[in-house]
């Protein structure tokens, strides 16, 4: 047997299942001269969870927990979280919608049924296999003193269906976004 062929190919396997990430960062971008370091104290804005009609309510407790984990991401880069005229403010926005998965129909799959008379056509066509809801996260770092967006980010996800499992989706959410602060951060 060849251990060496089996090895190769459990490290390439847990290689591919690191980078099948549930959570994409879409969008980070940050000021010219943005250095995280210059902040001492942050606080979070009024919280916009898509006001849009197409968008489903977020629950609160979700709110809470995108709080917390942001906190928690701020706080281990060295910022304490102040309610009272902090040096940046963080503005986040949730929106969850639901989407259809679909699949294209195929001749050879999806064959035409023959009924009566020989006059029948077939078209391809979409058929809705199922149905999820997704959710988009955008985090604006905005400086108080100067009213200015310093780093903004955006990360999409599937939300899971069960509530013990939107926690973790949040938690490795956040922090693959904020994975990306401390990169852009100078």
């Amino acid at each position: 047997m060849n251990y060496k062929l089996i090895f190769n190919s459990l490290i390439l396997l847990v290689c591919v299942l690191a980078a099948c990430s549930s959570v994409r960062v879409v969008n980070t971008e940050a000021a010219p001269n943005f250095n995280l370091a210059s902040y001492k104290t942050f606080g979070f804005m009024e919280v916009n969870t898509g006001s849009d009609t197409a968008s489903i309510p977020i629950p609160p407790e979700y709110v809470s927990a995108l709080k917390t984990e942001i906190a928690r991401q701020l706080q281990q880069r060295g910022l304490t979280q102040s309610s009272a005229n902090p040096d940046l403010e963080v503005n986040l926005g949730v929106v969850v919608m639901e989407k259809r998965q679909t699949r294209q129909t195929d001749i050879r799959t999806d064959p035409p049924f023959y009924m009566g008379q020989r006059r029948y056509t077939w078209k391809s066509r979409e058929v809705e296999v199922g149905r999820y809801k997704e959710g988009t996260l955008s985090v604006h770092l905005v400086d108080r003193a100067q009213n200015a967006l310093v780093w903004s980010a955006e990360a999409e996800s599937v939300v899971p269906t069960k509530n013990e499992k939107v926690q973790e989706r949040i938690s490795e959410g956040v922090e693959k976004l904020f994975s990306s602060l401390t990169q852009n951060s100078r």
